[in-house]
């Protein structure tokens, strides 16, 4: 009876000795359960203004697909000495820089330099189309676009990814072929409507001749996957005075493309 009781008893120490916290076969403690930290919250791009007067109308209730950054020539023609040149049309290449957008991803740039992108690809960067031998500062007619590359921008680690071309079609529509998208994405556009670029606007290296407006251009019927594109934060691209009928111009622009389906 007695060892009954004092086997009791010592059951009884065992128990009350032992630590919920310590684990059987070692001495350390249970760490505490943590919950995650929450994910950053998504941001939302939104469609750059002048900052006065008249802007574009915005876009809705479309949804926005990319912001692309555009790298070409803005392409000329003149009636007669003194005329104002018409515009024939442009061609560039364009890339994503959705991930550069302000608050976007570990990669974003800050307000500022998102703003001046345009100006720091124009001015750092080399012309991405295959130019003609004949030194005009146009593109080859028959291979204007070389193979597709990411673009590398100074003071951005990673490169932008290749998203496919911008150009006018033969009908003199334009188009944009982003084939870079991998789902068959192709515009092709109306302008709507159109603004003047800020007076803060970078107005382009030789020649620097002003910023092209900003513009925004509506599907023309036969798009795919796309409904809407904006041509915005421009810089370069205006056409210089012309001297002789028949003169031809390309100038130097880049732009930022936010593309809409």
């Amino acid at each position: 009876m007695q060892s009954k009781s004092l086997f009791a008893l010592l059951s009884a120490l065992a128990l009350s000795s032992a630590s919920p916290l310590r684990r059987r076969c070692s001495n350390s403690t249970i760490p505490t359960p943590t919950n995650p930290a929450p994910p950053p919250a998504a941001v939302t791009p939104t469609l750059p203004t002048t900052g006065s007067g008249i802007q574009l109308d915005g876009p809705g209730s479309a949804t926005l697909k990319h912001i692309l950054v555009g790298h070409g020539i803005q392409n000329y023609t003149c009636s007669a000495a003194g005329a104002t040149a018409a515009s024939i049309g442009a061609l560039a290449v364009v890339w994503d820089i959705s991930d550069l957008y302000p608050g976007a991803s570990s990669s974003s740039l800050s307000a500022d330099e998102f703003n001046t992108l345009t100006s720091r690809v124009l001015r750092t960067t080399d012309m991405p189309l295959n130019l003609a031998a004949d030194g005009s500062g146009g593109a080859d007619v028959a291979s204007p676009f070389p193979a597709p590359a990411d673009l590398k921008i100074e003071g951005i680690a990673s490169a932008v990814k290749f998203l496919g071309h911008h150009f006018f079609d033969l009908t003199n529509t334009p188009t944009f072929d982003l084939s870079g998208a991998g789902d068959g994405e192709l515009f092709k556009g109306k302008r709507d409507a159109g603004v003047s670029a800020p007076s803060t606007a970078d107005k382009g290296v030789d020649p620097a001749t002003g910023a092209v407006d900003w513009l925004r251009l509506s599907d023309k019927g036969t798009s795919v996957g796309v409904s809407l594109v904006y041509r915005v934060l421009t810089a370069g691209g205006n056409p210089e005075p012309c001297t002789d009928a028949g003169q031809s111009q390309s100038i130097p622009y880049t732009a930022q493309y936010w593309v809409y389906a």
